[in-house]
């Protein structure tokens, strides 16, 4: 990638469970990206690292961070929080690096309506169908049937703001999902039109949907 005086920001979002987390890590190890590291209330999964998946504090800690104007981004979600500071984005970013980050559409609309210099490209990632979202959720690190069922329900919520996406992609192969992406992020790197069929997309939603 040529270099820039500034880096740039990727948005990946998509409803729980479709592998935007596992595309987020892809691109920041195969592209050189630097991972926006969040801010949760949530408690840790049994692989996950503070300070490396996230930064885990209390509700108290994140509502003062909240007061004191620390996040470019935050957003409750399954009833806790998560949020994005500013310090080290912008840090990052005055660098010439640039940062991707793994946020829900909450977040996404919080940073677009703030107009940044900065060039930012997003991407909604689908699941192929319903049936292998709840197979995904069903198998991860969860106490019951009941949590997946809840997420399925928030699913029919989150997959209506695709709209707000520059590119929606479904995630049926990580491997081409990935290269999607990636020629995506080349094309906005050299100013080139990049192929998208959006058709496509809005037949597989309606699939998604119905």
């Amino acid at each position: 990638m040529p270099p820039m005086s500034e880096g740039i920001m990727v948005i990946l979002s998509s409803p729980s469970g479709a592998g935007k987390t596992t595309l987020v890590k892809l691109i920041s190890e195969r592209k050189g990206f630097v991972t926006s590291i969040s801010h949760t209330t949530r408690t840790p999964r049994s692989n996950e690292v503070d300070g490396k998946d996230y930064y885990f504090v209390n509700k108290e800690k994140f509502e003062e961070m909240i007061k004191n104007n620390e996040f470019l981004e935050y957003a409750k979600v399954f009833n806790n929080f998560y949020g994005t500071t500013k310090s080290n984005i912008f840090d990052e970013l005055s660098k010439g690096n640039n940062v991707i980050f793994d946020i829900d559409w909450q977040g996404t609309n919080q940073i677009i309506s703030q107009k940044l210099k900065n060039k930012l490209l997003t991407f909604f990632i689908l699941p192929p169908s319903r049936e292998e979202l709840f197979k995904r959720l069903s198998n991860r690190d969860m106490k019951d049937k009941l949590i997946a069922e809840e997420r399925m329900k928030q699913f029919d919520r989150d997959v209506l703001h695709w709209k707000d996406y520059n590119y929606v992609i479904i995630n049926n192969d990580l491997e081409v999902c990935y290269r999607q992406i990636s020629e995506h992020i080349d094309c906005e790197f050299r100013n080139k039109k990049s192929d998208y069929e959006i058709d496509s997309i809005k037949k597989h939603i309606k699939k998604l949907t119905s």
